[in-house]
């Protein structure tokens, strides 16, 4: 059983990933390799320089790996509600989650079968997007969305941004207080 499932492993899933993963919560990624940024050389992330979209994604899954999440390359076939729980089901497994995010990118196809609330996008090119609140939380308990689905700009600073502050969301709920992890240098 995972404390948080995410579907999608690009700049919003592997940035929710990290924070999850790095305040302790199991933390599985599913990446279905249609990432966008795949296709993207990216000259405006903030403390990045320039880099090729495929190793961008790549350093952002290492770094979820690195604080233990798990990253699965499946699509994810459906989810289904058991309990307090939620059941993703990809075509090579079954996995058992309390919270979700989806962290989808311009693809809607997995929240509409889930009957998340769906409407039109207001980014060029996003014709639907997962409907949330200011904190990214969707129609269904413990359902969450971040990045491109969720409204926000498809630039890959502002959706792993978006990725992060949902993921701070999820841990604040799931330990009952508000969660803050600020690194600092040792003297």
């Amino acid at each position: 059983m995972y404390d948080v499932a995410i579907i999608g492993a690009g700049p919003a899933g592997a940035s929710a990933g990290l924070f999850t993963a790095k305040a302790g919560k199991k933390t599985i990624l599913f990446d279905n390799g249609k990432s966008i940024t795949a296709k993207a050389w990216v000259e405006n992330h903030y403390g990045v320089d320039p880099i090729e979209g495929p190793k961008l994604l790549e350093q952002g899954q290492k770094q979820a790996q690195k604080f233990g999440a798990e990253i699965v390359q499946d699509d994810v076939v459906s989810i289904e509600e058991k309990g307090e729980l939620y059941v993703i089901q990809t075509s090579e497994g079954s996995y058992e989650a309390s919270h979700v995010i989806f962290a989808t990118g311009m693809s809607v196809k997995a929240a509409e079968s889930f009957r998340l609330d769906v409407v039109e996008g207001i980014e060029p090119r996003v014709a639907k997007i997962i409907q949330t609140d200011e904190h990214g939380r969707t129609s269904k308990p413990k359902v969450w969305a971040a990045g491109t689905v969720a409204g926000v700009s498809v630039h890959t600073i502002v959706t792993s941004g978006d990725g992060a502050k949902v993921a701070i969301n999820v841990i604040s709920e799931l330990n009952g207080k508000r969660y803050v992890d600020h690194d600092v240098l040792g003297k």
